[in-house]
């Protein structure tokens, strides 16, 4: 099945890329084998090189990657200084002893490194770097738009909340950046603490009025009227996704944590029936219809399954290849690639088969239909007069002329 370029029809739904995502977090969380977990970081990365798009949202991965590079050198840095619970007999180095009171027992500060307990801690890291290389995966590759536009309608006042923030965010950026340039235009300093408290007025006086406008706005559109519910449908609703949200709590700290997994399958199925039925019940409030919906097709039934796929199998592969899942760092061992668990991470790949292609701006046919190559100057001089038409018209508005009646005083 041959991927097809990415349109507003074909695009894959954003909540498919967060379930492959996930799964294959789960993974990561079930293991500390450091091969498996490069393995698990390359096939993220591997997938968002080849699916990723050029919007500017797209661009977190490598702030996440980053970010797992940091926390795993904060664990070192931490076993380092503040030493290992894990005993070993391989001394690196002793460092000066701090004296600590006795109300401080179990903690130390220098004394001797080993080496088992850097080994541990660099297992330990790795593993939380790999989760957040993950998540950043799935920022990278899901439309954040289109995931809020996806919630259901017991969510419809807090998607559009977001929703308004995302858009006056990058206007807030734009503001503060136009009033700097217009400070140095005016030889005036653009930057510290009293330039600052300069900018900032603007920029806060533009928000607000942008903010008034747009409650407006969406009040003339009837934004916020809600249907009448009975009060034992609310209360229904409030327990089922209230109890169905701690059930996903528990089953997902039951499914990352190597002593809850027979227990936090179940209660995470269980818990999502509560929680969907709640947010089903919640959603009969809304009044409103839900323009161009997406689709959850059978590509985003591939990808999806993909990362659940994932995470089963590495937590079947717990039952018979727990030593080579978790390599030992009491006594010091090498760690092995384990073949099974392996080739089960592989197919994480699916996404990068079946996803569609996206569309760069550097490369990659539109998805539109192509312009005749003699007609490219023409066109770009009728956008050319088009837009200096539109400025023309515009500048008129806002400039009432020389010829233009005074009002009587």
């Amino acid at each position: 099945m041959s991927a097809p370029r990415a349109t507003r029809s074909t695009a894959l739904h954003a909540g498919a890329w967060w379930v492959w995502a996930l799964g294959l977090a789960t993974a990561a969380s079930r293991t500390g084998n450091p091969l498996l977990l490069g393995l698990l970081a390359a096939v993220a990365g591997y997938v968002v090189a080849v699916r990723r798009t050029d919007a500017p949202w797209a661009r977190s991965y490598g702030a996440f990657v980053k970010l797992g590079l940091m926390v795993l050198g904060i664990r070192l840095v931490f076993a380092f200084v503040l030493g290992s619970p894990i005993p070993g007999t391989h001394t690196l180095v002793t460092l000066p002893e701090l004296p600590l009171p006795d109300w401080a027992q179990g903690v130390r500060v220098g004394g001797r490194v080993t080496a088992e307990g850097m080994v541990f801690a660099l297992y330990d890291g790795l593993k939380l770097a790999v989760l957040l290389i993950c998540v950043g995966a799935a920022n990278a590759l899901a439309n954040p738009a289109r995931l809020l536009k996806s919630l259901p309608g017991a969510l419809y006042e807090v998607g559009v909340a977001v929703v308004v923030a995302m858009t006056f965010a990058p206007n807030l950026v734009a503001d503060v950046q136009r009033l700097r340039a217009a400070r140095r235009l005016r030889g005036r300093p653009d930057r510290g603490v009293k330039a600052l408290l300069q900018v900032g007025m603007p920029v806060l006086e533009g928000a607000l009025e942008r903010s008034v406008a747009l409650a407006a706005a969406m009040d003339a559109r009837g934004y916020g009227r809600t249907a009448q519910v009975p009060p034992a449908v609310r209360r229904l609703t409030s327990v089922l996704t209230l109890g169905g949200l701690l059930g996903v709590c528990a089953g997902s700290y039951g499914l990352l944590g190597d002593a809850g997994g027979g227990y936090g399958l179940p209660l995470l199925l269980v818990g999502l029936v509560a929680a969907l039925a709640g947010l089903w019940l919640g959603g009969r409030r809304s009044v409103r219809t839900r323009y161009r919906p997406e689709s959850w097709g059978l590509r985003a039934w591939l990808v999806s399954g993909s990362g659940v796929a994932v995470a089963a199998l590495m937590i079947a592969a717990n039952g018979y290849a727990p030593g080579a899942l978790h390599p030992s760092a009491v006594p010091l061992a090498a760690p092995v690639l384990p073949l099974w668990p392996a080739l089960s991470l592989l197919v994480g790949l699916v996404p990068a088969v079946v996803a569609p292609v996206p569309v760069r701006a550097g490369g990659g046919a539109p998805t539109g239909r192509t312009a005749p190559s003699g007609s490219s100057a023409s066109s770009d001089s009728s956008a050319m007069s088009a837009a200096s038409a539109a400025s023309a018209a515009s500048a008129r508005r806002s400039d009432p002329g020389p010829f233009t009646k005074e009002p009587t005083q």
